[in-house]
């Protein structure tokens, strides 16, 4: 088979869904509802992975991306495409840095500060139901993620690829 020629029929791995599928769909699903509250309240342009920044912003003054990133425990590649999205929705800006003018530092807009407090109410409603639904469940998922890190950390899932990696021969 050449670079060019199509794989045989019945090879596409992609053809039957993966045991996460269900999970990626179900927290898609979650994040789009929590969506939908913001627009009954009349907030537009809000997505739900806009809270977490903007509560740490309004709790810590201004920070670089970096600063900002390390505190909410994201990559900064991450988080630079979601404060590119904020920004474009009015709610956060940014001003060079004291130290260093290739730094830049995050600030909230007026917009931003206005929707703090809307935020963190929702916020502590969402981990109100977040536990009453762990608490419905059989096997608690916050129970199960807990024991996929440990087993994770026993062996990587790196690790765990490579060892299920059959690579096709050139």
């Amino acid at each position: 088979m050449t670079s060019s020629s199509p794989p045989p029929p019945g090879d596409d791995p992609t053809a039957e869904p993966d045991r996460w599928v269900p999970l990626h769909q179900l927290f898609r699903a979650m994040d789009d509802e929590i969506g939908e509250v913001y627009a009954l309240r009349g907030i537009q342009g809000v997505r739900p992975r806009f809270a977490y920044p903007l509560i740490r912003l309004a709790h810590t003054g201004p920070l670089t991306i970096r600063e900002l990133a390390a505190s909410l425990d994201r990559s900064h590649s991450a988080l630079s495409q979601t404060l590119t999205a904020m920004r474009r929705e009015g709610l956060i800006d940014s001003t060079p840095g004291d130290e260093d003018a290739r730094t830049r530092r995050i600030t909230l807009t007026e917009r931003g500060r206005a929707l703090v407090p809307f935020l963190e109410a929702e916020w502590r409603a969402t981990k109100a139901v977040v536990a009453e639904l762990d608490d419905e469940l059989p096997h608690p998922l916050s129970e199960a993620a807990v024991a996929l890190a440990r087993a994770l950390e026993r062996r990587s899932m790196k690790e765990r690829v490579l060892d299920h990696l059959d690579e096709p021969s050139s």
